[in-house]
Formats: structure tokens, C-alpha cells, sequence
């Protein structure tokens, strides 16, 4: 099975490029590669620099690759669509001229990738993980951003030759059951695959398993993530923001919460699948002395039960 283990910059509690408490872009880079990595992604638009010679010299001196970068951000507003559209020029532009990552063999799309995440609607991010009570977007309001998630993956793969996988995500209007199958009739996979992330799965009450042997021929890319149930059951009584909960370390070193990553494993190689799957614990930045070591205990166990 030809699978490498990749980490991202929010395992360090890069989120939000405007905290004023993350930690140095060429700190992440050293620590994910101290922590075994030989692939990261570019994080959110605005952490690591649209500088191409000093990213490359970091990645360089950190044996490191980008493999994804990520359009996190509303992709609803109409309004919007113009800088969303730049974001895609700047990433792309950055991500094609860095070392390229080799492809494994039966990879569906080589790397980098092009993560494309709805966020920022607070009437979602108080209710991530709570179907039942999180409004929908109108049929208008959702036709508005299927066509906007078309026209970055387009502008992506026809001036950059960058495959665009779209990642559900905890919080936004690309989270729940109803709303990814919704999702995957409007978006074929002609135009952008599915990323899966197992944690997101399981907060947003789906089962990672099923979903990745459901949904295998859409699955271009996972993201490996583990919850620490009682501190999961503690916050979905809360009126709590998705991130607020990850503060509280609703998300922990892989292994140690309750998805189930030897079977996880298997189903893997049923399925074929080649490629990355990155890790990511999603933090407050303020956490991120403890970024390394955790980061290292997910990598040696996934290593310890054969990824």
C-alpha cells in the first residue's frame, strides 16, 4: 500500500492567519519534519508566505514537500467569489512551483492539491457536530455556492493543473450527511474529488468507516484526525464554536481516541487507496509546545500498526 504520512499547520493551531498567537511558519516546518514527515501542507491563505524562494529554502533545509494548499473560507457570499478567485491565482501559483512530492503508484491525482473548505458563518460554527440543529442554506443560497466551489476548482485544474478536493468541514455548510451527498450529485468528479477527514466525520455524527469505503471512487485525499470522547461528549452539550471545543482538546494524538485506526487500515488496502493522508489535531496555538510531541505519538502509531 502506497501510503505517506503528511502533517499540516493546524496540529500547531494554525486556523485563523490573523491570531496573534501562532507560532513561526519556520518553526511548523522544523518540528513537522523532526516529527517524520516528508510532506505538509500550506495551511491557511496568509500563514506561510507567497515568497517562492524563501518557502523553498525552508522546505529545503526541512526535507519537506507542500502537497495541499486550502481555500478555507465562505464560499457562499456572492460577494465574495472575486477574492476567492485570487486566493486560488496566489496558491496555485506558489504550490506548482515548489519540489513536487513523487506520485505513488495508482494515485488518482498527483499532488499538490487544492483543499477547498466552507467557513466562517457563525450560525454554523455554534452548532458543528449537531445536525438536528444547524439551519440549511437555502436552495438559492446553496446553488450560489456550488457554482462557486465549480468555478475555483475550474479556475485551479485549467491554469494550474491543480486538482481540487472538497474537504466537509465541522462548523460550515459543507458538513453534514444530507449536505455532502447533496454535494456530490452537484460537483462530478470530473471537476473535484472528496476529501475525507475522519475526525470531521465522526464530530458531525458519521461513521469514518462507512463513509470512506462508501465513497471510495469520489476519495481523492483523507486527513487522519482522533476525538477524545469524554471531552467530545462534554461539548456537544455546550453552545460552543467548533474551534472553541478544539481548545478543550476535543481532538487528541491519534491512538488515543475512540476512531478506530487498524480497521481503518485494512479498509485501505481493500480499497486501493494510494497517496497522502495527513494528520491534523486542531489546537489553540497557545498549546503549540506540545504540538511536536503529539504530532510524533500519531506518526509512531500509525507507523506501529502499519501505515
Amino acid at each position: 500500500m502506497g501510503v505517506k504520512i503528511a502533517g499540516a499547520p493546524c496540529c500547531w493551531g494554525v486556523d485563523d492567519p490573523k491570531n496573534p498567537y501562532l507560532p513561526p511558519w519556520e518553526r511548523v516546518l522544523y518540528e513537522a519534519s523532526q516529527a517524520g514527515y516528508k510532506g505538509i501542507e500550506l495551511g491557511p491563505y496568509g500563514y506561510i508566505p507567497m515568497d517562492i524562494k524563501r518557502v523553498r529554502a525552508e522546505l529545503s533545509k526541512n526535507d519537506l514537500n507542500i502537497i495541499a494548499g486550502t481555500i478555507f473560507n465562505d464560499l457562499v457570499s456572492p460577494s465574495n467569489l472575486e477574492s476567492l478567485l485570487h486566493q486560488v491565482d496566489d496558491i496555485c501559483s506558489l504550490i506548482t512551483k515548489l519540489p513536487l512530492s513523487p506520485p505513488e503508484e495508482g494515485q488518482k491525482f498527483p499532488t499538490p492539491y487544492l483543499v477547498i473548505i466552507d467557513w466562517g458563518h457563525e450560525e454554523r460554527d455554534y452548532k458543528a457536530g449537531k445536525p438536528d440543529e444547524a439551519q440549511r442554506l437555502s436552495s438559492d443560497a446553496w446553488t450560489t455556492m456550488i457554482t462557486h466551489i465549480r468555478a475555483l476548482a475550474d479556475r485551479a485544474w485549467t491554469k494550474y493543473g491543480v486538482r481540487s478536493v472538497i474537504h466537509p468541514h465541522a462548523g460550515g455548510y459543507i458538513e453534514f450527511e444530507d449536505e455532502i451527498k447533496q454535494l456530490l450529485e452537484d460537483i462530478p468528479y470530473e471537476t473535484a474529488g472528496l476529501c475525507l477527514d475522519t475526525g470531521h466525520l465522526y464530530y458531525s455524527k458519521m461513521n469514518p468507516y462507512q463513509w470512506i469505503q462508501g465513497y471510495a471512487d469520489r476519495l481523492d485525499y483523507i486527513h487522519f484526525k482522533d476525538i477524545n470522547l469524554d471531552i467530545y461528549n462534554e461539548v456537544m452539550g455546550e453552545h460552543i464554536r467548533f474551534f472553541e471545543a478544539c481548545a478543550k482538546g476535543v481532538m487528541c494524538p491519534i491512538g488515543q481516541g475512540i476512531i478506530d485506526y487498524n480497521s481503518i487500515h485494512k479498509l485501505l488496502k481493500e480499497i486501493g487507496y494510494q497517496g497522502y493522508i495527513t494528520i491534523e489535531q486542531e489546537r489553540d496555538p497557545r498549546n503549540a509546545d506540545t504540538s511536536l510531541r503529539d504530532v510524533k505519538q500519531s506518526v509512531d502509531y500509525l507507523k506501529s500498526v502499519g501505515y
